[in-house]
């Protein structure tokens, strides 16, 4: 147990650092190609914090390990929702603009709902695995044409975050993260599948519980610096864009290259859980914004929304917990 435990820590890190290597290399390397800051960030910037998830699920499906990378991919989320935007909100109350609940929002609910359809038969197949992931460049195409017209003050401040790298630095950067990164998530699979087999847990748990934190910690770090730095907006923006990705791309590649029977659990518990803590966020958007309607006041989700979070992230646990003691 011990090199596995010590392996799945040097592993996430890794992943946590080659993320962060690889997205400051690709980005500036965008930059220095002529690419404006807002495209980098609502691509690059984006997708690249999805990175340790994409390749952690890529990995284990290549391992036979599919249900490892479906928990990583909505154990992520519900870590978004519940750890990421409630710590977030119990740093500074979040302004939220009428676009996060009529797009973000909007489309946020149709990817998951059709997640659902996908896992409600207890199998993700290649077929409606590549139909998912092909929607992510129209979303990106439709996100970039809204955004050049409806820019806010915030993005404009975060797009300038972009470091000033030669071509040839950024090109080393993103070669080495990207090479951390396959290293650290190969790891990261072999000790999350020992640590399961060592205590009898199956791999879905350890990919909903300990991969999916670890991999949410990028999402964390970008949206509690953005709190920080006053940059609320970016914040939720994160965190929609993300659960995105994950189910675009993260879940949708463990289908893509090796289609997986999944247990009932897989939609009755995880899924469900899932869709609810995400009528839950957008609930809240579409409260403070009639809130704000009615007051006339800005919209803000107020920092007693992050203790709702964290407690239902909690609760999502105590449902998880008889799985665990079960197994053990």
């Amino acid at each position: 147990m011990i090199l596995p435990l010590l392996g799945l820590i040097i592993g996430v890190l890794g992943l946590l650092w080659g993320a962060d290597r690889f997205v400051a290399g690709a980005a500036a390397a965008a930059k220095n190609y002529g690419i404006s800051p807002l495209v980098i960030g609502l691509t690059v910037v984006s997708i690249g914090t999805s990175a340790p998830e994409v390749l952690v699920s890529v990995n284990a499906a290549l391992s036979h390990a599919g249900e490892l990378a479906v928990g990583n991919a909505i154990g992520s989320n519900l870590a978004n929702i519940g750890l990421v935007l409630g710590v977030t909100a119990l740093i500074a109350a979040i302004p939220v603009q009428k676009h996060l609940l009529t797009q973000e929002g909007a489309a946020l609910l149709i990817v998951t709902a059709a997640a659902g359809i996908c896992l409600y038969d207890g199998f993700l197949g290649r077929g409606e695995s590549l139909f998912l992931a092909a929607l992510v460049f129209p979303l990106i195409v439709i996100a970039i044409k809204y955004k050049k017209n409806h820019i806010s003050p915030e993005e404009e401040a975060t797009s300038e975050d972009i470091p000033d790298l030669t071509t040839g630095a950024a090109t080393l950067w993103f070669c080495l993260g990207l090479a951390v990164l396959l290293a650290s998530a190969d790891i990261t699979v072999w000790s999350a599948k020992s640590i399961a087999q060592s205590m009898g847990i199956s791999e879905l748990v350890i990919g909903l519980t300990v991969v999916a934190i670890g991999t949410s910690l990028p999402e964390l770090a970008a949206s509690a610096v953005s709190a920080a730095r006053g940059h609320h907006d970016i914040a939720i923006g994160n965190v929609f864009g993300s659960n995105l990705f994950n189910i675009l791309l993260v879940m949708t590649a463990a289908g893509a290259i090796s289609p997986t029977d999944l247990s009932a659990q897989v939609f009755s518990r995880d899924y469900v859980s899932l869709a609810l803590m995400t009528l839950l966020m957008i609930a809240m958007v579409g409260y403070a914004l009639f809130k704000s309607k009615r007051t006339r006041t800005p919209a803000r989700i107020p920092r007693a929304f992050g203790f709702i979070l964290i407690g239902a992230y909690a609760l999502y646990y105590v449902v998880l917990w008889p799985s665990i003691i079960t197994a053990t």
